[in-house]
Formats: C-alpha cells, structure tokens, sequence
C-alpha cells in the first residue's frame, strides 16, 4: 500500500531563513498547492491523508470539505505551524472534529518535532506519523528508531519511508533532488522490503515559491512549481502503472490489526 500524505499548513518556511511573506501569502500558496494536489489524486484515483494544522484549516473550510467528499483522510498537524504548545495537541483534535464532522485520529508533529506519546494518547490519537528515521544534519538523528511501524505505548508509530539500505529517506526533499529515476529505485525497495511506502509532501511544493523575497535556498524550491506537478504526475502514473494501492493512514491501521 503507498501512503500518500501532505502537511497541510500555513508557509511559513520563509521565516527561518529569515526572508519575507505576509500572512495572507502564506495562506495562498498553501491554498493554490492544495488545490493542485487534489487535481492529481483525482486524476489518478488515489487517496491520501491530509495532516492539517487549525489555523490552516478554519482558513479553507471548503477545500477540507473538498477532500473528506473526495474519500480523503483528515488528520492533526496541531494548531499552528510556527509554534506548539502542549495543549494543542487536544484542542487541534477537537476543533478539527467540531468544523468538519470527522474523526480525527492521526498526529503528525510540524517539522516532524518530537512529542512525549503519553501526551498523544492521553489526547485521543491511536496513530502518530512524526518520525523520519534517518540521520539529516542539524534536523534529525532517528538512525536507532525502526524503520517500519511500531506500537509506543497505545499509539501506533508510523514512520516516514526510508530505503532498507542506508536510511536514505524519502521524503519531500528526495523528491525535489533526486532524478525521479532513483527515487523510483528507492520506493520500489521499500516497497517490496516494507509491503508499503509511507512518503509526504506540503502543498507550497505544488505552488510558485520561487519569489526571492522569501529567500529559500534552492534545495527547497528546484522542481516546485508547475515542475513539482508534472514530475508528481509522473510518479501518480509510475505507481498506478505498477499495480500500487493507495490508502489512508487509518485503512492502513485497520489492515494491518486485522
């Protein structure tokens, strides 16, 4: 099964590395990435799971109506991107839950941060998809937590996707860099190693983010744009063509307990 999921959220990448974007903007281009990424799931038939911030959310009601109609999956992304409280972990869930109908069972922390668990399960989620298990410099060091999904104390662990050789993660940046021929590669070992592929993506990757006033270094913004959507295209097309299924988090959960 091929997880598809997007961190849904607020742009605000600009701020650490100290560029320029007023708020309206940061809503915008997440709105018009949205937009765009749901076109292509369409297109190809796959769902995905859509990790939300609040604040994001109240901002584009009609769009997070969009894809629950459209068989997605809605899960937490907290309530702000820029800053994180405990709390938030609660409040997200049920503000989520009380504007659109829909259970909410899944975490992803921004910027994959780490949580205490205890606090996760206390705040009502059966499923957490916040850690890259690899070794990124000045991001993360996860090399000694599995690769594969895991139970932390109630909360199922479901990390980001990294080839079985090397932890070579997979995640947005190795799309954007890598010749989308190796990055094939490295899905297809993870597929056949892992029985599934968990990868993930922000919708400001599907939107012109090239401004300089933003200041983004070139590593987070070559192949976005109108690149990033036909080489998604292209990757849509790979998959469908191998025979890949596509699910949500909480189908993937049911598959695997049953």
């Amino acid at each position: 099964m091929v997880l598809l999921s997007f961190d849904i959220e607020e742009f605000d990448m600009p701020f650490e590395y100290k560029g320029d974007i007023s708020f309206e903007e940061q809503l915008s281009i997440s709105r018009k990435g949205l937009q765009n990424i749901l076109e292509l799931l369409k297109k190809y038939g796959a769902k995905a799971t859509f990790f939300s911030t609040v604040v994001f959310a109240e901002n584009n009601k009609d769009l997070i109506k969009q894809l629950l109609e459209e068989g997605h999956e809605l899960a937490s992304h907290t309530w702000f991107h820029s800053k994180f409280e405990i709390e938030d972990l609660k409040k997200s869930r049920e503000r989520l839950m009380e504007l659109f109908n829909t259970e909410i069972t899944g975490l992803r922390m921004p910027r994959m941060m780490k949580v205490d668990e205890k606090e996760v399960e206390k705040a009502g989620y059966s499923y957490n998809s916040s850690v890259n298990p690899t070794f990124l410099p000045g991001r993360y060091n996860n090399l000694k937590v599995s690769r594969t999904y895991f139970k932390e104390s109630d909360v199922l662990q479901i990390p980001a996707s990294v080839s079985p050789n090397f932890r070579i993660p997979l995640f947005w940046l190795s799309f954007h860099n890598f010749p989308l021929s190796f990055y094939k590669k490295l899905a297809k070992d993870v597929l056949k190693k892992d029985n599934y592929l968990n990868i993930y993506f922000h919708p400001w990757e599907f939107a012109e983010i090239k401004d300089g006033k933003f200041k983004l270094p070139g590593f987070a913004t070559k192949n976005s744009g109108k690149e990033m959507i036909e080489r998604f295209d292209q990757f849509l097309f790979w998959l469908k063509n191998s025979g890949c299924q596509f699910g949500t988090f909480q189908e993937f959960q049911k598959n695997i307990s049953s």
